[in-house]
């Protein structure tokens, strides 16, 4: 058990809880926090499953946490760890259950006063062309050899398809594909689960927001990333469905089968987890690429659904109907990277749950024409208050394995906020706001009310004034559409 006291504040919002408070641990416990948002993340496990986390065989640095930190499986939400290549370790609780659960944002040359007439029209075009709830299948049914190509391809099958452009490749992560995904590492289950998933955006948390770019911190970083106040966006939020939880499930089963084997005690059986090196670790991490590839499949036939979906409804009311792809960023994942580790270059297999890579200016991997200014790093908020563009920084890559926070972070479970709130009651509050709301059921609005979360405010503050990213812009909700 660890307590509020075993965690020593050693700079501005950051605390850290030494390898001396528990001998399990083999390196510090970090945790980004205000004293508020600290008392929040007590409430529940979080704390305790980070320090679990600095137990893995092979982490170097530290465990850390994001202020929207909260229990999760095995890793807290907002949990990052490195352990280094090649015999440290890969876990799939350290990367969840919806892999690459991630954020794709688009912009329009549309004023939001202008659109605000035909925000019905719009919605409703959005929620026939979207298809959305639990279990919810699209239009494209593949078969085993299509699955398989998509799942080594990414993004790119979806754009030869006719599914966007390549400009839309170029502004997504890792350009929409890991190129060590491979189809044979996915089981014959998963990949039934996902085989008619592509282009649907799900349930839980994942949504699709209209919004207007409310606020501008940076005017010289929202001109590269082409944001302009007063202007329409689209937020789209949704992983790997079907099939990611399916690849997790298997993960876990059987690595908590091989932790003998490599002679692995772990203090909690959902850190289940084996070498990068051996042959479970290589399989999982191979299933976890494809399924990230499916995500980004995923997200990039919705983008073209989205715009579809402009073209029906917006059709001779505006000129100018194109959205281009801002960026589109992981969430949930591990991915092998170069860092700087005591002065030398190290691989490491950075896992961020619940957590958004942050990389600062010059890095290779960012967009050409972002790459003088950082990568785009991409915050949703709740339906209420809206969401955060920010921008990676070099302070990133110093202190967090060039990460920083991905939302609010929950504060009720779902449960408790059905019995908060009915979703008829929530959805005409939103809608008192002009906020034109589309959902699949009310229990699911419900769900997500905006009291079930931290201030996103108050975690973006955070990471912004400790420098581990920057603020750009401030978007505010004009339609809200939920699984």
């Amino acid at each position: 058990m660890v307590n509020k006291q075993d965690l020593v504040q050693i700079a501005p919002y950051l605390y850290e809880c030494s390898p001396n408070v528990s001998p399990i641990m083999r390196v510090p416990a970090r945790v980004y926090a205000d004293d508020a948002l600290l008392d929040m993340a007590m409430e529940d496990r979080a704390i305790e499953q980070l320090v679990n986390t600095a137990s893995l065989p092979g982490i170097v640095g530290y465990a850390l946490a994001m202020p929207d930190v909260h229990q999760g499986y095995g890793f807290p939400i907002g949990g990052v760890a490195a352990t280094l290549m090649p015999d440290g370790v890969i876990s799939p609780g350290g990367v969840g259950y919806d892999i690459n659960c991630g954020v794709r944002l688009l912009v329009t040359n549309i004023e939001a006063e202008a659109l605000r007439p035909y925000m019905d029209r719009l919605m409703n075009a959005l929620f026939e062309n979207v298809p959305t709830g639990v279990g919810k299948g699209g239009e494209l049914r593949l078969n085993k050899a299509e699955l398989g190509d998509l799942l080594e391809r990414g993004a790119a099958w979806a754009v030869e398809r006719g599914y966007g452009t390549a400009e839309d490749l170029l502004h997504t992560e890792d350009q929409g594909c890991m190129k060590d995904a491979k189809a044979s590492a996915v089981s014959a289950r998963a990949m039934e689960r996902g085989r008619d998933q592509v282009g649907t955006l799900g349930s839980g948390n994942h949504f699709l927001e209209v919004d207007e770019i409310a606020e501008i911190y940076d005017e010289k970083v929202a001109e590269a990333f082409g944001l302009r106040k007063g202007m329409v966006c689209v937020w789209i939020h949704c992983g790997s469905r079907g099939l990611g939880h399916q690849v997790c499930t298997d993960a876990v089963r059987v690595m908590q089968q091989a932790l003998a084997k490599y002679k692995i005690s772990l203090p909690d059986r959902e850190l289940a987890c084996a070498p990068m090196s051996s042959p479970e670790g290589r399989t999982y991490y191979e299933a976890m690429c494809a399924a990230a590839n499916y995500a980004w499949a995923n997200r990039q036939v919705i983008t073209q659904q989205v715009r579809q979906s402009f073209e029906q409804a917006l059709k001779g009311k505006f000129s100018d109907l194109s959205l281009r792809m801002v960026y589109d960023v992981c969430h949930n994942i591990a991915k092998i990277e170069k860092h700087t580790l005591n002065g030398k270059q190290v691989t490491l297999c950075v896992h961020r749950k619940g957590a958004t890579r942050a990389f600062g200016p010059g890095r290779p991997e960012v967009p050409e024409d972002y790459r003088p200014f950082g990568q785009p790093v991409l915050i949703p908020g709740d339906m209420g208050t809206g969401s955060y563009v920010l921008v990676g920084t070099e302070k990133a890559m110093q202190e967090t394995f060039g990460s920083t926070c991905h939302g609010a972070g929950r504060t009720q479970s779902r449960t408790q906020a059905r019995k908060g709130i009915r979703g008829e009651e929530l959805r005409a509050q939103l809608e008192g706001q002009h906020i034109t709301v589309r959902a699949a059921s009310m229990s699911g609005l419900a769900e997500e009310a905006p009291e079930a979360y931290k201030r996103l405010e108050d975690v973006v503050r955070i990471v912004d004034r400790t420098g581990i990213s920057r603020k750009v812009a401030r978007t505010r909700p004009m339609g809200v559409m939920k699984g």
